[in-house]
């Protein structure tokens, strides 16, 4: 069996946008989903892993897009570990349309839990750590790893929303995409039509659950031109929960249409 996934999706036309290219909610959750079949076919699965109650919980995702791909498109999404440690480890994606175009790339890092006791637990207990034996050194990721996203004190409450089943998951917590979804429903319909997501990151620091309010804070963070100059616009968010405790970061980098 190869290290690196390779599985097949399609931008069904219910999940791409007003401009007909997927969503990056739905991109998101097509990695996700390589993640899932790509770790279950090597031993190291949600599946198996919930029958001992341990899960991996995302920690850290960035996407970077050259271009969404159009409805009805095929494409692949190529997934990998690049490293291990005992509490995380770092999964790649490449996205990959017909002919070797490539549409765009992530990166991930993942902590494994304890499903009761909510703490982290040791990837390398699994198996052994075998782990190790599926790890890829040597294949490009050519995007930023990415930071830590700073906020100054003077982000705007922008807006607060209410949870309720549909963003629950297997976790039992609000759904990773769920976040994307809602960080990206800041900006109104008109701003999509003159703008695309170029990079979209989000660092999750604490779990929230149905019926939680969440409440986003949103500064500009900086504006600079592409190679090609063309220009850059970036974002920070910071959500919080109900109680005041931050849930996770995001930055959201625009490039003009």
């Amino acid at each position: 069996m190869d290290k690196v996934g390779r599985y097949e999706f399609m931008a069904e036309p219910f999940h791409c946008d007003f401009s007909g290219r997927l969503f990056m909610g739905h991109l998101g959750n097509h990695m996700l989903n390589a993640a899932d079949f790509h770790s279950s076919a090597r031993g190291f699965g949600m599946k198996y892993l919930m029958s001992i109650n341990r899960s991996w919980v995302l920690s850290r995702l960035a996407i970077e897009m050259m271009e969404m791909p159009q409805q009805y498109t095929k494409f692949n999404v190529e997934t990998w570990v690049e490293s291990a440690m005992r509490y995380f480890t770092s999964r790649n994606f490449a996205v990959i349309g017909e002919e070797g175009k490539v549409y765009g790339y992530g990166r991930s890092i993942w902590a494994m839990i304890d499903t009761e006791t909510r703490q982290p637990t040791d990837i390398y207990a699994i198996d052994n750590g075998a782990i190790n034996n599926w790890i890829v050194k040597d294949k490009e990721c050519p995007i930023d790893k990415g930071g830590r996203v700073k906020m100054s004190d003077g982000a705007q409450l922008v807006r607060t929303i209410d949870t309720y089943y549909n963003d629950v998951d297997i976790n039992g917590h609000i759904n990773s995409v769920k976040y994307i979804e809602h960080v990206l429903d800041l900006w109104p319909l008109d701003w999509y039509r003159n703008h695309a997501v170029k990079r979209f990151e989000i660092a999750y620091v604490a779990e929230a659950h149905a019926g939680d309010q969440l409440s986003f804070y949103l500064e500009e963070a900086s504006q600079s031109l592409t190679s090609d100059h063309s220009p850059l616009t970036s974002y920070n968010i910071r959500i919080v929960r109900t109680d005041g405790t931050e849930c996770c970061r995001s930055k959201v980098v625009f490039a003009a249409k």
